[in-house]
Formats: structure tokens, C-alpha cells, sequence
């Protein structure tokens, strides 16, 4: 079963500052936290994507629009209290495995190689609609 982890940041949900604020040494121990937790889920044969994102200020929303070319509206967005930073998307036999794998990426080190403890949303990736439908 696919799992998607997504990294989430939440003004409600972190009492650290701002990666663009952490010292170079911080930063360098966070990704090597990050690239050693993926090498380690590829050699155990779950890893299928990994993917850190943009500041949310590089983000634009598109929409269609009737008759017309479509409305593009540009970041950064004062009123978004919420972010995503990333995902993974790991192969996993049960449950509990992508969970247990959610909790270790939420305790990345952060600032002075504190755990982070940022909210993981896990959700299961749908192989195909459901059969209600």
C-alpha cells in the first residue's frame, strides 16, 4: 500500500523560527537528517518520491476561466497561516508502518538540533476510485 506523508507547517503548530532564519550549521544537520532518512527508506525498498517544495511565496494558484485565459494569482498570501513543505510517498505492507515512519520525519533536528516535532499528515494513496462511485 502507498502512503503519502505530508509535511505540514502551521503557525499554531511550530515554536521555532523560520528555516531562512536558522544558522548554516542547523540547516546542514536538518538535510542531512532528511537525505539519510531517504537513503535508508530506498534501501529498504519503500521509498517511491520525496520531494521538499518552494517557500509559499513562489506558489501560484491557477484557475480556469470561462472564455478567457486563465486567473493566476501570485504569493506570498498574508492570510494562509498554513503551508506544505514536502512529501514523501512510501510503500509500505500496513498502517503502523507509514505512521512509524511519520514520526521519525517529524522529529527532524532544527534549531540547536532540537526535534522539530512537526505535524505529518499520512494518508493512504488511492490505487483506484472508489467502488461506490
Amino acid at each position: 500500500m502507498k502512503y503519502m506523508l505530508l509535511m505540514q507547517f502551521s503557525e499554531k503548530t511550530v515554536d521555532f523560527p523560520g528555516i531562512d532564519q536558522w544558522k548554516p550549521e542547523d540547516l546542514q544537520t536538518h538535510i542531512g537528517f532528511m537525505k539519510d532518512t531517504n537513503r535508508q527508506l530506498a534501501e529498504a525498498g519503500e521509498l517511491v518520491d520525496a520531494q521538499g517544495l518552494a517557500m509559499p511565496e513562489t506558489a501560484r494558484i491557477v484557475r480556469s476561466h470561462e472564455g478567457g485565459a486563465p486567473v493566476i494569482t501570485e504569493g506570498p498570501f498574508p492570510e494562509t497561516k498554513e503551508f506544505l513543505a514536502g512529501w514523501w510517498i512510501v510503500d509500505c505492507d500496513r498502517d503502523e508502518r507509514a505512521v512509524e515512519i511519520a514520526a521519525q520525519v517529524s522529529a527532524a533536528p532544527g534549531p540547536g538540533g532540537r526535534p522539530l516535532n512537526m505535524p505529518i499528515e499520512v494518508r493512504r494513496v488511492m490505487s483506484a476510485p472508489p467502488t461506490e462511485l
